[in-house]
């Protein structure tokens, strides 16, 4: 094994366990940095001893097969990473990649749902569904999904103690071990507890058979223990045809930006939508104060009337 490889093991295995790194965002550090290696490799050159100049002729080879602007700062990230790591744990003197200015990301606005649609794929929650059980799973899941802005994984692997005792409150752990108190709305409140009081009941049934209790909130037969973000999308689609809303354009994350956006219409602060979401930096909370401009101005356009064809 080379010192390349060896270092890029080492950097994985400190992600996952110092920084709580998901196996998807540990599969894309392997993906780009193993680009970058095998780059490095045909050029003659080594990770451990790339240069400044290696790393900026590697983003132009980048550009140069037509990668998009995202992919390309996203892989110069990696590699910052990477430095980062091997300086610190003192394998090189220096982090090559540290002064490269990246390509930056074309500013896309997320994709967000007005507050009828969200109402009608909360009450399809509430009557879709192969039986009453499941009815009382997808209502939990879509009102803790909206009153929370929670990340789909943060939902699904929800651990069934931080919702004891009819909480306000519930606490999040989010990106990197980070945790987070998000307040619950009255609905979000009540389909909780209708869920944990069948959740309770089943374990009771279980338990007399002696089957170990689960500990998630959500908890499933599969090898997670616990619904997986997969079925939650696919039950998203499911959810929105039952409701009359395009599935194009229903996701996990959907939910998500309609939290921000719709709290923001109606005057909160961004530090707290900041906060609520788990934002390291407000600049990413930032996108939403632009979608509500251009959800504005969409509306201006439709109904004022000097916007009206023709109109003198």
């Amino acid at each position: 094994m080379t010192p390349g490889t060896t270092w890029l093991s080492a950097f994985l295995e400190a992600q996952a366990a110092e920084q709580g790194a998901s196996e998807n965002t540990l599969l894309a550090y392997a993906r780009d940095l193993g680009d970058f290696h095998g780059w490095l490799e045909q050029a003659g050159r080594t990770i451990a001893g790339a240069s400044q100049d290696d790393v900026e002729n590697y983003l132009i080879h980048c550009e140069a097969q037509g990668l998009a602007k995202s992919t390309r700062a996203r892989r110069l990230s990696a590699i910052r990473q990477l430095y980062r790591f091997a300086f610190e744990d003192r394998l090189r003197e220096d982090n090559p990649a540290i002064r490269i200015k990246g390509p930056g990301r074309d500013q896309r606005l997320p994709k967000t749902l007005t507050e009828a649609e969200v109402d009608r794929l909360l009450d399809a929650a509430r009557h879709h569904g192969r039986n009453a059980r499941d009815r009382l799973r997808n209502t939990c899941l879509m009102e803790l999904l909206y009153a929370t802005g929670m990340r789909v994984t943060e939902l699904v692997s929800l651990p069934i103690s931080a919702a004891r005792g009819d909480p306000r409150m519930l606490l999040i752990r989010g990106k990197g071990g980070k945790e987070r108190m998000v307040p619950l709305s009255p609905p979000a409140r009540v389909a909780l507890a209708e869920w944990l009081t069948d959740c309770d009941t089943r374990t009771e049934a279980l338990r007399a058979k002696g089957v170990a209790a689960s500990p998630y909130l959500f908890a499933s037969a599969g090898k997670l223990g616990h619904l997986t973000r997969h079925r939650f999308y696919s039950l998203i689609k499911e959810l929105a045809v039952a409701g009359g809303v395009s599935p194009a354009r229903v996701t996990p994350h959907t939910l998500r930006h309609a939290f921000a956006t719709h709290l923001l219409a109606h005057g909160a602060d961004l530090r707290a939508i900041q906060t609520l979401l788990g934002h390291a930096d407000v600049a990413t909370t930032e996108i939403y104060t632009h979608v509500l401009e251009e959800r504005l101005k969409a509306l201006v356009m439709e109904h004022h009337p000097l916007a009206k064809d023709g109109a003198g």
